[in-house]
């Protein structure tokens, strides 16, 4: 069977409900979005540092921190995963370049 990023979203869901002292994902969710999203940029940032380094096991691994804090965002949030991925198939319905120019300027 593999494992699917719905999984993912789908055990975070469930972590809502947990001990914060025993479920790392309950202790970010009652630290609430803004430490949420600090995770979520620390993640990412070394997710950059790992590819600029060229350290393919550290990008596997530091891909899959981002992957999981962002599921947590979302969810904090309220987001399904299922509203990203269809905004996604939105966008592949037309070109990057006409996507990214649509959205207008700094973003």
């Amino acid at each position: 069977m593999t494992f699917t990023l719905d999984d993912l979203a789908t055990l975070i869901a469930s972590r809502r409900n947990d001990s914060a002292s025993t479920s790392y994902t309950k202790s970010l969710f009652d630290a609430g979005t803004p430490r949420i999203a600090k995770k979520l940029g620390e993640e990412a940032v070394e997710t950059v540092i790992a590819a600029m380094e060229g350290d393919r096991k550290a990008i596997v691994s530091e891909t899959a921190d981002v992957l999981y804090h962002l599921l947590v965002l979302l969810e904090a949030q309220d987001i399904p995963l299922s509203e990203v991925v269809a905004e996604l198939g939105r966008r592949t319905a037309q070109s990057g370049l006409a996507e990214k120019a649509s959205r207008g300027a700094g973003e």
